[in-house]
């Protein structure tokens, strides 16, 4: 019988590959879209009389203005932004707005000190920062995108094929279908969606599995170990039916009770280690 404050130690607490911090393609690729209005807006850096330049630029060139949100650091087109002098929602995809009320934001939201005051000597450099600090956001789902290919390193390397034994990303609809299977106490009689990271199907068995990574703790991780608890309760009931979890992560050290909980109740419950180990191998049959 397993212990699973030895299984604890063994967590791995970091995750992450060289390109976890950010992803430069898609930062240049971003910044990209909006070079050449970017590169019409530089004129206005150092200008003596930028209320004047801005509106020469944007009425010769209103599509500058779609550049502004990203200076601003906004992916949205549009703009919301009130003050006592009232409640404007500012389009910088069709101009909705007179030019004078373009320039009080500009003036409002800082942009015109930025560059009057040479803050910044380039914009399109500057936004390649803001691309960095945005694409930031998304490392948590890199991170679970990480944990997610290492577990299909291990599948494969337990022999499974994809698309023949092993298929990712598959809705327990699509396994009732494909394998004739009833799943309706999962999906609570088709009343919900499930979707699996992965299923191997064997000779014997159909594994459904779940994978998660957890840098730091939180409410959701209680929340994932009763839910997949449950499922794992669930799918006993099922006969040629398993699932599997496999987690990890230092998240997991402020979350212990309710992994416990799981682990005591759950066979096929797995971290980075195990694999490493060998066990998809030995318990997938």
């Amino acid at each position: 019988m397993r212990d699973f404050n030895k299984w604890l130690l063994t967590f791995t607490n970091f995750l992450r590959t060289y390109e976890y911090y950010v992803d430069f393609d898609k930062v240049y690729r971003n910044a990209n879209k909006y070079k050449v209005e970017l590169n019409i807006l530089n004129s206005l850096i150092g200008s003596e009389n930028i209320e004047k330049d801005f509106y020469n630029i944007i009425k010769k060139y209103p599509e500058c203005l779609k550049a502004i949100p990203l200076l601003l650091a906004v992916r949205t087109i549009e703009i919301h932004a009130f003050d006592d002098n009232g409640d404007f929602i500012y389009s910088f995809d069709e101009v909705n707005q007179s030019p004078e009320q373009y320039m009080y934001f500009m003036k409002e939201t800082g942009l015109f000190d930025l560059m009057e005051n040479k803050i910044t000597s380039n914009l399109f450099d500057y936004a390649i920062g803001v691309e960095t600090g945005l694409d930031s956001n998304a490392r948590k789902n890199r991170g679970g995108h990480i944990m997610e290919d290492l577990v299909e390193d291990f599948i494969i390397d337990a022999g499974f094929v994809k698309d023949k034994n092993y298929f990712k990303e598959i809705y327990a609809k699509n396994v009732e279908e494909k394998w004739d299977i009833n799943l309706g106490s999962i999906v609570n009689k088709g009343k919900s969606s499930k979707r699996f990271d992965y299923v191997i199907k064997t000779d014997k068995n159909i594994y459904a599995i779940e994978t998660n990574f957890y840098n730091s703790g939180g409410s959701k991780l209680n929340e994932t170990a009763r839910s997949y608890k449950n499922l794992a309760l669930e799918a006993e009931n099922i006969d040629g039916f398993k699932f599997v979890w496999i987690t990890d992560g230092f998240g997991w050290k402020s979350a212990r009770r309710n992994l416990q909980e799981t682990f005591e109740c759950m066979d096929l419950i797995f971290n980075i280690n195990d694999l490493k180990n060998g066990k998809l191998k030995e318990v997938i049959i």
